[in-house]
């Protein structure tokens, strides 16, 4: 074999020996958040221009008016599926509880192996819709909400992170990690959108400014 025909060979080794590396590197798993791809900035625009303005009422509002946390599919519930879904490389046991894995919550940055490190957060928390209109659901409706795998709705997060958020609207809290406060706002609207909820004014102002920049 001549040495022209070596060299060459070798290139086109060590290009084979390159794609496959980067066929690897870009199939590896990551700790990546999987909520359901909100509406565009546009559509939220749309929608949030649809919404009905009206002073929010909390009278009444108890957490288990929102059945949570239900079977999905054999021994797995909500948050189970949550996990499942938004995690990297997660491995569970017999009654789908999480053993192991990796979850990265989009609204700090943090990368976490441990799935008592998070909490699924209702985007739109259970008490705000309350405030918003779904005091006059049906408990079936509300249990729907509860469980939404197919809105933007739920996500797994930073547990002390979701605590501190609450039952607080985008007029007083908002991720820290600002590169996703274009998406949880368009989740935010998509999802009071499609469930007839209303918006305050505070609340309406505050994303309309947020949205103004996406």
């Amino acid at each position: 074999m001549s040495k022209f025909y070596a060299r060459r060979r070798l290139s086109i080794l060590a290009a084979l020996s390159g794609l496959i590396a980067s066929v690897a590197l870009f199939n590896a798993p990551t700790a990546s958040a999987a909520l359901p791809t909100p509406v565009s900035a546009a559509t939220a625009r749309s929608y949030l221009a649809q919404l009905t303005v009206a002073t929010e009422d909390r009278t009444g509002y108890d957490r288990d008016l929102f059945p949570h946390w239900i079977t999905q599919s054999g021994a797995c519930n909500t948050r189970e599926t949550v996990l499942k879904r938004d995690g990297s490389g997660v491995v569970t046991d017999s009654s789908c509880a999480a053993t192991s894995g990796s979850w990265y919550s989009p609204y700090d940055g943090a990368t976490w192996t441990a799935a008592s490190d998070l909490d699924i957060d209702h985007l739109v928390p259970l008490a705000e819709a309350w405030d918003s209109g779904a005091d006059s659901w049906t408990t079936s409706r509300r249990q729907s909400f509860a469980n939404d795998l197919t809105r933007p709705q739920l996500i797994a997060v930073t547990d002390n992170v979701n605590q501190a958020k609450g039952d607080q609207d985008p007029s007083t809290w908002m991720p820290s990690r600002t590169a996703y406060r274009c998406t949880y706002v368009r989740a935010w609207v998509q999802v009071k959108y499609y469930y007839d909820l209303s918006v305050d004014s505070a609340e309406k102002s505050a994303l309309t400014n947020y949205l103004s920049s996406c």
